[in-house]
Protein backbone atom coordinates (compact mmCIF):
# COMPACT_ATOMS: atom_id res chain seq x y z
CA UNK A 1 0.00 0.00 0.00
CA UNK A 2 1.24 3.36 -0.37
CA UNK A 3 1.52 5.95 1.97
CA UNK A 4 -0.30 9.12 1.27
CA UNK A 5 0.36 12.77 2.60
CA UNK A 6 -2.30 15.54 4.45
CA UNK A 7 -0.87 18.98 4.97
CA UNK A 8 -1.87 21.31 7.48
CA UNK A 9 -4.61 22.94 5.32
CA UNK A 10 -5.94 19.16 4.70
CA UNK A 11 -6.68 18.77 8.45
CA UNK A 12 -7.77 22.04 9.13
CA UNK A 13 -10.85 21.62 6.89
CA UNK A 14 -11.19 18.51 8.87
CA UNK A 15 -11.19 20.03 11.88
CA UNK A 16 -14.06 22.58 10.30
CA UNK A 17 -16.01 19.87 8.45
CA UNK A 18 -16.14 18.04 11.79
CA UNK A 19 -14.80 14.63 9.50
CA UNK A 20 -13.80 11.85 11.45
CA UNK A 21 -10.05 11.04 12.29
CA UNK A 22 -7.96 8.74 14.01
CA UNK A 23 -4.58 10.02 15.06
CA UNK A 24 -1.08 8.53 15.56
CA UNK A 25 1.30 10.77 17.70
CA UNK A 26 4.60 9.14 18.14
CA UNK A 27 5.92 12.08 20.41
CA UNK A 28 6.68 11.40 23.73
CA UNK A 29 3.82 11.40 26.27
CA UNK A 30 4.47 15.00 27.60
CA UNK A 31 4.71 16.76 24.73
CA UNK A 32 1.35 15.22 23.29
CA UNK A 33 -0.59 15.89 26.75
CA UNK A 34 0.77 19.85 26.38
CA UNK A 35 -0.80 19.95 23.12
CA UNK A 36 -1.98 18.10 20.20
CA UNK A 37 -4.25 18.61 17.02
CA UNK A 38 -7.90 19.04 18.46
CA UNK A 39 -10.76 18.27 16.42
CA UNK A 40 -14.71 17.01 17.36
CA UNK A 41 -14.30 13.84 15.56
CA UNK A 42 -10.61 12.98 16.45
CA UNK A 43 -9.16 10.17 18.13
CA UNK A 44 -6.29 9.67 19.41
CA UNK A 45 -3.53 7.08 20.17
CA UNK A 46 -0.12 8.35 21.47
CA UNK A 47 3.00 5.97 20.94
CA UNK A 48 6.34 7.60 21.36
CA UNK A 49 8.23 6.92 18.03
CA UNK A 50 11.66 4.84 20.58
CA UNK A 51 8.83 2.39 21.65
CA UNK A 52 8.09 1.42 17.78
CA UNK A 53 11.41 0.96 16.79
CA UNK A 54 11.46 -2.81 16.93
CA UNK A 55 7.81 -2.82 14.53
CA UNK A 56 4.08 -1.62 14.91
CA UNK A 57 3.22 -5.21 15.18
CA UNK A 58 2.11 -4.02 19.18
CA UNK A 59 0.15 -1.30 17.89
CA UNK A 60 -1.61 -2.66 14.69
CA UNK A 61 -4.85 -4.20 16.63
CA UNK A 62 -5.50 -0.67 18.05
CA UNK A 63 -5.58 0.78 14.99
CA UNK A 64 -9.44 0.89 13.19
CA UNK A 65 -10.00 -0.37 9.89
CA UNK A 66 -12.99 2.20 9.40
CA UNK A 67 -10.90 5.64 10.22
CA UNK A 68 -8.79 7.02 8.36
CA UNK A 69 -5.62 7.41 9.93
CA UNK A 70 -3.06 10.07 10.54
CA UNK A 71 0.38 9.84 11.89
CA UNK A 72 2.19 12.36 13.58
CA UNK A 73 5.47 13.84 14.68
CA UNK A 74 6.92 16.58 16.02
CA UNK A 75 8.62 17.53 12.09
CA UNK A 76 7.83 14.79 9.94
CA UNK A 77 10.75 12.38 9.53
CA UNK A 78 8.92 9.59 12.20
CA UNK A 79 6.22 9.85 11.27
CA UNK A 80 7.04 8.49 7.43
CA UNK A 81 9.00 5.77 8.95
CA UNK A 82 6.21 4.79 11.38
CA UNK A 83 3.51 5.12 8.67
CA UNK A 84 5.61 2.74 6.18
CA UNK A 85 5.91 0.41 8.79
CA UNK A 86 1.56 0.50 9.26
CA UNK A 87 1.36 0.46 5.47
CA UNK A 88 3.37 -2.76 4.91
CA UNK A 89 0.95 -3.86 7.66
CA UNK A 90 -1.64 -3.45 5.38
CA UNK A 91 -3.16 -0.12 6.61
CA UNK A 92 -4.45 2.62 4.63
CA UNK A 93 -2.31 5.48 6.81
CA UNK A 94 -1.39 9.33 5.86
CA UNK A 95 1.13 11.37 7.77
CA UNK A 96 1.28 14.88 8.48
CA UNK A 97 3.27 17.08 6.00
CA UNK A 98 5.61 19.12 8.17
CA UNK A 99 4.68 17.35 11.54
CA UNK A 100 3.22 19.55 14.53
CA UNK A 101 5.93 22.40 13.28
CA UNK A 102 3.75 23.14 10.19
CA UNK A 103 0.60 22.65 12.41
CA UNK A 104 1.95 25.42 14.80
CA UNK A 105 2.88 27.57 11.50
CA UNK A 106 -0.55 26.84 9.20
CA UNK A 107 -2.97 30.02 8.75
CA UNK A 108 -6.48 29.20 7.16
CA UNK A 109 -7.61 32.70 6.23
CA UNK A 110 -11.68 33.01 6.34
CA UNK A 111 -13.93 35.73 4.92
CA UNK A 112 -16.15 37.12 8.15
CA UNK A 113 -18.67 39.67 6.09
CA UNK A 114 -18.98 42.42 3.93
CA UNK A 115 -18.70 46.58 5.45
CA UNK A 116 -21.13 48.43 5.05
CA UNK A 117 -19.65 50.89 2.07
CA UNK A 118 -18.28 47.99 0.38
CA UNK A 119 -14.80 46.35 1.55
CA UNK A 120 -14.38 42.63 3.61
CA UNK A 121 -13.18 41.45 6.78
CA UNK A 122 -10.89 38.09 6.80
CA UNK A 123 -9.84 36.28 10.05
CA UNK A 124 -6.74 34.59 9.59
CA UNK A 125 -7.03 31.08 12.17
CA UNK A 126 -4.01 30.02 13.22
CA UNK A 127 -5.43 26.12 13.86
CA UNK A 128 -2.59 24.93 15.53
CA UNK A 129 -1.90 27.52 18.24
CA UNK A 130 -5.53 29.71 18.26
CA UNK A 131 -4.14 32.66 17.36
CA UNK A 132 -6.52 35.14 15.25
CA UNK A 133 -5.66 37.99 13.02
CA UNK A 134 -7.09 40.20 10.50
CA UNK A 135 -7.24 41.78 7.24
CA UNK A 136 -9.58 44.53 6.30
CA UNK A 137 -9.90 45.93 2.61
CA UNK A 138 -11.15 48.56 1.45
CA UNK A 139 -10.72 50.02 -2.12
CA UNK A 140 -7.00 48.66 -3.02
CA UNK A 141 -6.24 49.23 0.58
CA UNK A 142 -5.71 46.91 3.44
CA UNK A 143 -5.16 46.87 7.48
CA UNK A 144 -3.79 44.27 9.25
CA UNK A 145 -4.41 43.49 12.54
CA UNK A 146 -2.75 41.37 15.35
CA UNK A 147 -0.16 39.62 12.26
CA UNK A 148 1.60 36.44 13.62
CA UNK A 149 5.47 36.22 12.32
CA UNK A 150 4.39 34.76 9.00
CA UNK A 151 4.20 37.18 6.86
CA UNK A 152 4.18 35.85 3.78
CA UNK A 153 1.14 34.81 4.25
CA UNK A 154 -0.67 38.24 4.60
CA UNK A 155 1.35 39.73 2.45
CA UNK A 156 0.52 36.88 -0.86
CA UNK A 157 -2.81 37.32 0.55
CA UNK A 158 -3.04 41.29 -0.13
CA UNK A 159 -1.67 41.10 -3.59
CA UNK A 160 -4.08 38.28 -4.67
CA UNK A 161 -7.27 40.62 -3.77
CA UNK A 162 -5.12 43.32 -5.29
CA UNK A 163 -4.99 45.64 -2.60
CA UNK A 164 -1.96 47.79 -0.61
CA UNK A 165 -1.53 47.59 2.89
CA UNK A 166 -1.38 50.75 4.39
CA UNK A 167 -1.88 50.17 8.32
CA UNK A 168 -0.53 47.45 10.62
CA UNK A 169 -2.18 47.28 13.86
CA UNK A 170 -0.91 45.27 17.11
CA UNK A 171 -4.13 45.45 19.67
CA UNK A 172 -1.34 45.26 22.38
CA UNK A 173 2.08 43.79 22.78
CA UNK A 174 1.97 39.99 22.60
CA UNK A 175 3.70 37.71 24.97
CA UNK A 176 2.56 33.99 23.48
CA UNK A 177 3.23 34.69 20.26
CA UNK A 178 5.73 36.79 17.85
CA UNK A 179 3.88 39.31 16.17
CA UNK A 180 4.78 40.14 12.30
CA UNK A 181 3.53 43.76 12.05
CA UNK A 182 6.89 45.57 12.21
CA UNK A 183 8.22 43.43 9.03
CA UNK A 184 4.89 43.66 6.88
CA UNK A 185 5.04 47.56 8.01
CA UNK A 186 8.43 48.06 6.62
CA UNK A 187 8.30 45.94 3.72
CA UNK A 188 4.88 48.08 2.57
CA UNK A 189 5.99 50.92 3.74
CA UNK A 190 2.94 51.32 6.14
CA UNK A 191 2.19 52.56 9.22
CA UNK A 192 3.19 50.06 12.40
CA UNK A 193 0.32 51.44 15.21
CA UNK A 194 1.05 50.14 18.88
CA UNK A 195 -0.63 51.36 22.47
CA UNK A 196 1.98 53.15 23.63
CA UNK A 197 1.49 52.19 27.47
CA UNK A 198 2.70 48.84 26.19
CA UNK A 199 5.56 50.29 24.03
CA UNK A 200 7.40 51.74 26.73
CA UNK A 201 10.56 50.03 26.42
CA UNK A 202 10.56 48.83 22.70
CA UNK A 203 13.47 50.11 20.34
CA UNK A 204 11.93 50.77 17.23
CA UNK A 205 9.18 53.76 15.97
CA UNK A 206 5.75 53.41 15.99
CA UNK A 207 2.72 55.41 15.75
CA UNK A 208 0.55 55.75 19.04
CA UNK A 209 -2.34 53.68 19.17
CA UNK A 210 -4.91 55.82 21.48
CA UNK A 211 -8.89 55.92 22.01
CA UNK A 212 -9.78 58.83 19.23
CA UNK A 213 -7.60 57.47 16.92
CA UNK A 214 -9.48 57.06 13.71
CA UNK A 215 -8.07 55.10 10.36
CA UNK A 216 -9.95 54.83 7.29
CA UNK A 217 -8.93 52.47 4.94
CA UNK A 218 -9.73 52.86 0.78
CA UNK A 219 -12.26 55.77 -0.04
CA UNK A 220 -15.14 54.66 1.72
CA UNK A 221 -16.24 55.45 5.28
CA UNK A 222 -14.63 51.82 6.72
CA UNK A 223 -13.26 52.96 9.61
CA UNK A 224 -11.13 51.51 12.63
CA UNK A 225 -11.75 53.06 15.93
CA UNK A 226 -9.48 52.67 19.09
CA UNK A 227 -11.31 51.68 22.01
CA UNK A 228 -8.82 52.18 25.16
CA UNK A 229 -9.17 48.65 27.10
CA UNK A 230 -6.71 47.83 29.65
CA UNK A 231 -6.52 44.42 31.84
CA UNK A 232 -4.67 41.62 29.76
CA UNK A 233 -1.90 44.78 29.11
CA UNK A 234 -1.99 47.95 30.49
CA UNK A 235 -2.00 49.41 26.89
CA UNK A 236 -4.35 46.72 25.53
CA UNK A 237 -6.59 48.69 22.93
CA UNK A 238 -9.75 47.14 20.96
CA UNK A 239 -11.10 48.03 17.95
CA UNK A 240 -14.32 48.85 16.45
CA UNK A 241 -14.68 48.40 12.78
CA UNK A 242 -17.41 50.11 10.96
CA UNK A 243 -19.69 49.91 13.90
CA UNK A 244 -20.03 46.16 13.10
CA UNK A 245 -17.34 44.39 14.19
CA UNK A 246 -15.31 44.60 17.52
CA UNK A 247 -12.02 43.32 17.99
CA UNK A 248 -11.18 42.45 21.37
CA UNK A 249 -7.85 41.27 21.03
CA UNK A 250 -7.12 39.20 24.02
CA UNK A 251 -9.26 41.10 26.43
CA UNK A 252 -12.77 38.96 25.27
CA UNK A 253 -12.90 35.60 23.70
CA UNK A 254 -16.04 33.59 22.89
CA UNK A 255 -15.28 31.44 25.65
CA UNK A 256 -13.43 32.91 28.67
CA UNK A 257 -11.78 36.14 29.27
CA UNK A 258 -7.84 37.25 29.00
CA UNK A 259 -5.64 37.07 31.32
CA UNK A 260 -4.06 40.03 33.67
CA UNK A 261 -1.01 38.52 34.30
CA UNK A 262 1.54 38.15 31.59
CA UNK A 263 3.39 41.07 32.59
CA UNK A 264 2.75 39.85 36.29
CA UNK A 265 0.69 41.78 37.30
CA UNK A 266 -2.43 39.90 37.89
CA UNK A 267 -3.62 41.99 41.50
CA UNK A 268 -2.89 45.27 40.04
CA UNK A 269 -4.89 45.38 36.62
CA UNK A 270 -7.95 42.78 37.38
CA UNK A 271 -9.77 46.09 37.96
CA UNK A 272 -8.79 47.24 34.64
CA UNK A 273 -10.12 44.12 33.51
CA UNK A 274 -13.40 43.95 35.34
CA UNK A 275 -14.08 47.99 33.77
CA UNK A 276 -13.40 47.23 30.40
CA UNK A 277 -15.51 44.04 30.81
CA UNK A 278 -18.46 45.71 32.43
CA UNK A 279 -18.38 49.34 31.79
CA UNK A 280 -16.72 50.15 28.62
CA UNK A 281 -17.91 47.25 26.23
CA UNK A 282 -21.30 47.36 28.28
CA UNK A 283 -21.30 50.72 26.35
CA UNK A 284 -21.23 49.28 23.53
CA UNK A 285 -23.61 48.22 20.99
CA UNK A 286 -25.23 44.22 21.60
CA UNK A 287 -25.15 44.18 17.89
CA UNK A 288 -21.40 44.21 17.61
CA UNK A 289 -19.88 41.24 16.26
CA UNK A 290 -16.92 40.07 18.68
CA UNK A 291 -13.66 38.65 16.75
CA UNK A 292 -10.83 38.04 19.69
CA UNK A 293 -7.21 37.97 18.72
CA UNK A 294 -7.29 33.71 20.44
CA UNK A 295 -9.57 31.42 20.91
CA UNK A 296 -9.05 28.64 23.42
CA UNK A 297 -11.15 25.55 22.77
CA UNK A 298 -11.95 24.04 19.40
CA UNK A 299 -15.76 24.30 20.52
CA UNK A 300 -15.18 27.75 19.60
CA UNK A 301 -15.06 27.67 15.92
CA UNK A 302 -18.16 28.45 14.09
CA UNK A 303 -19.59 25.96 11.31
CA UNK A 304 -17.30 27.75 8.33
CA UNK A 305 -14.15 27.19 10.77
CA UNK A 306 -14.70 31.23 12.06
CA UNK A 307 -14.20 32.84 15.72
CA UNK A 308 -17.11 35.17 16.22
CA UNK A 309 -20.23 35.99 17.98
CA UNK A 310 -22.44 38.84 18.58
CA UNK A 311 -21.71 40.64 21.99
CA UNK A 312 -24.99 40.28 23.05
CA UNK A 313 -24.96 36.57 22.98
CA UNK A 314 -21.36 36.82 24.68
CA UNK A 315 -23.25 39.13 27.74
CA UNK A 316 -25.71 36.54 28.40
CA UNK A 317 -23.65 33.28 27.81
CA UNK A 318 -20.07 33.92 28.68
CA UNK A 319 -19.47 33.24 32.52
CA UNK A 320 -16.59 35.85 32.68
CA UNK A 321 -18.66 38.84 31.82
CA UNK A 322 -21.36 37.16 34.91
CA UNK A 323 -19.84 37.84 37.75
CA UNK A 324 -21.79 40.49 40.13
CA UNK A 325 -19.38 40.19 42.97
CA UNK A 326 -16.17 42.31 42.92
CA UNK A 327 -14.16 40.08 45.11
CA UNK A 328 -15.68 36.75 43.16
CA UNK A 329 -14.08 38.12 40.20
CA UNK A 330 -10.75 39.25 41.30
CA UNK A 331 -10.63 35.45 42.96
CA UNK A 332 -11.91 34.15 39.50
CA UNK A 333 -9.12 35.81 37.41
CA UNK A 334 -6.32 35.53 39.81
CA UNK A 335 -6.77 31.91 41.03
CA UNK A 336 -7.72 30.39 37.53
CA UNK A 337 -5.10 31.16 35.88
CA UNK A 338 -3.21 28.47 33.55
CA UNK A 339 0.55 28.24 33.00
CA UNK A 340 2.25 30.74 31.59
CA UNK A 341 2.57 30.65 27.42
CA UNK A 342 5.99 29.06 26.65
CA UNK A 343 9.23 31.67 26.40
CA UNK A 344 6.50 34.35 27.04
CA UNK A 345 9.30 36.63 28.53
CA UNK A 346 11.66 35.98 25.68
CA UNK A 347 8.66 36.39 23.09
CA UNK A 348 7.64 39.98 24.82
CA UNK A 349 11.83 40.95 24.46
CA UNK A 350 11.41 39.89 20.48
CA UNK A 351 8.18 41.77 19.91
CA UNK A 352 9.80 45.04 21.77
CA UNK A 353 12.58 44.92 19.56
CA UNK A 354 15.44 44.04 22.44
CA UNK A 355 16.17 40.68 20.93
CA UNK A 356 16.22 39.25 17.17
CA UNK A 357 16.07 34.67 17.74
CA UNK A 358 16.65 32.90 14.51
CA UNK A 359 13.83 31.69 12.57
CA UNK A 360 14.06 28.59 14.45
CA UNK A 361 14.72 29.94 17.61
CA UNK A 362 11.25 31.66 17.10
CA UNK A 363 10.01 28.48 16.16
CA UNK A 364 10.77 26.77 19.58
CA UNK A 365 9.31 29.55 21.38
CA UNK A 366 6.11 29.56 20.25
CA UNK A 367 5.41 25.71 20.23
CA UNK A 368 2.63 25.12 22.04
CA UNK A 369 -0.83 26.45 23.25
CA UNK A 370 -1.84 29.97 23.72
CA UNK A 371 -2.82 30.67 27.12
CA UNK A 372 -3.90 33.89 27.15
CA UNK A 373 -7.49 33.01 28.73
CA UNK A 374 -8.43 33.01 32.59
CA UNK A 375 -9.59 29.36 32.75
Amino acid sequence: MNVSVLTSSDVTKKVFNKDELFILDVRNENDFNIWKIEGENFEYLNVPYFELLDGVKEIVRKIPTTKEVLVVCAKEGSSVMVAEMLSEAGINVSYLKGGMKAWSEHLEPIKIGHLNDGGEIYQFVRIGKGCLSYMVVSEGEAAVIDSTRMTDIYLDFAESMGTKIKHVFDTHLHADHISGGRIIAEKNRAAYWLPPKDATEVNFDYRPLEQGNDVTIGNTSIKIAALYSPGHTIGSTSFIVDNKYLLSGDILFIDSIGRPDLAGKSEDWVGDLRTTLYKRYRELSEDLIVLPAHFMIIDELNEDGSVAKKLGELFAKNHGLNIHDENEFSKLVTENLPPQPNAYQEIRETNMGKINPNIEKQREMEIGPNRCAVR
